[in-house]
């Protein structure tokens, strides 16, 4: 069902709690990557200018339940602050007397950051009491935290049940946007590139993807598993005994469905990953002491070639182990060759977004998605907790 947005509601004079993502990478007390951030300004700035004062919240790495220093939201505000052009406060805790007491006095147009809010268990336990605490911060809910949107957590999950409406921000919109029209309504051919290194965290995915798509582009370390299902000797490559039957049947599921199920023709080949060079072979041609670390020339073709009849791309996942130059061509020929596709594309998870930009091609791409885990979950046809707790849309 489509979920009630912040475009829907009347924020004047209101305080709304907005639940982002801002688990962003710190190196020397500072942020080290910014993308995040810049996802979720569109939604501060749009409350901010409808007259509401904004209660920010989010988490920030895995501190176990406890305060850590290094894992407070304090390099996040110096960003933010330069990003929205305005200032943004820190309270130094999520939940209390203080933190209440400073939400309360909020005037419109202004901004209060709260501390990690896992800093407490409760949030990962998905706490009533702790949920009811933070509710009691503001009028009505945002959720603008895709990234997050498959944990069933306090701030995603439980403060729905006291305080609403609960409504999509602008990145969850665009998310949901993007993602539905992939397995809802997609323009045909749908072309799905899958890699990465193990193929059990795909499985899922794969089994799902065929009943949708139209070819399935499967490279990095889990094409493997897919070759040795195959009957092909792969040498020392990644290899996931005990999926080889599952691949199996997933290659059969394929063939029965009339699915193109394609994996590498050729692989880059060394004696390991920390080799100063690799030589391309055949898939027939692997050395037995050696490993495929990632798709050769003549795959990354084929698969340019099969994407620019695509009139839908999604991908997830590197060729191969791309953060060593020997080894990027083939996840980097990929990037580019999604960009020159003419279809809709649409890439999601961390590695893939990094290629992206390394190829120079990220503002080619149709969407690129901020999350990791929910990318995947929704891909796989998973219900998110953090959608569903979200308001129905009036008819």
């Amino acid at each position: 069902m489509p979920k009630l947005t912040i475009e829907q509601l009347d924020l004047a004079g209101k305080r709304v709690f907005i639940r982002a993502d801002l688990n962003v990478p710190l190196a020397g007390g500072e942020v080290a990557d910014d993308t995040r951030l810049r996802a979720v300004v569109p939604t501060i700035q749009y409350a901010l200018k409808a007259g509401a004062a904004v209660v920010l919240a989010s988490h920030l790495g895995r501190p176990q339940g406890k305060v850590a220093r290094e894992y407070s939201l304090r390099p996040v505000v110096d960003r933010l602050e330069a990003l929205l052009g305005q200032r943004v406060e820190l309270v130094p805790d999520c939940v209390g007397p203080e933190t209440l007491a400073r939400a309360r006095s909020l005037k419109p147009g202004e901004t209060l950051l709260l501390e990690n809010l896992r800093f407490h268990p409760e949030e990962e336990a998905n706490d009533d009491g702790f949920a009811r605490e933070l509710a009691a911060l503001a009028d009505c809910y945002v959720d603008d935290a895709f990234a997050a949107a498959h944990r069933t957590h306090a701030s995603i999950v439980a403060i729905t049940r006291y305080v609403q409406p609960a409504a999509a921000g602008l990145l969850m919109q665009q998310e949901l946007s993007a993602l539905g029209r992939i397995l809802q309504s997609p323009e045909r051919p749908l072309v799905a590139i899958l890699g990465g290194a193990k193929v059990s965290d795909k499985l899922a995915l794969v089994e799902h993807l065929l009943g949708r798509v139209d070819a399935l582009l499967v490279g990095g370390g889990m094409a493997f598993t897919f070759l040795l299902a195959l009957g092909h000797a792969v040498g020392r490559s990644l290899v996931e005994a005990d999926c080889v039957e599952t691949a199996r049947a997933a290659l059969n599921a394929a063939r029965r469905r009339g699915v193109r199920l394609v994996v590498p023709l050729d692989t880059v080949v060394a004696a390991s990953v920390d080799s100063a060079s690799g030589r391309a072979v055949g898939i027939r041609e692997i050395p037995p002491d050696q490993m495929g670390l990632d798709i050769g020339p003549r795959t990354c073709e084929t698969f340019a070639a099969m994407m620019r009849t695509a009139q839908t791309v999604v991908w997830n996942g590197p060729m191969g182990v791309f953060e060593k130059t020997p080894f990027a061509a083939g996840t980097l020929g990929v990037a580019r060759a999604v960009a020159e596709a003419p279809a809709f594309s649409v890439v999601g998870g961390g590695d893939t977004i990094a290629a992206l930009a390394e190829a120079g091609v990220t503002e080619r791409i149709g969407y690129v998605s901020t999350a990791g885990g929910a990318f995947l979950e929704f891909l796989e046809g998973r219900r998110l907790p953090g959608v569903e707790a979200l308001t129905e849309a009036p008819v």
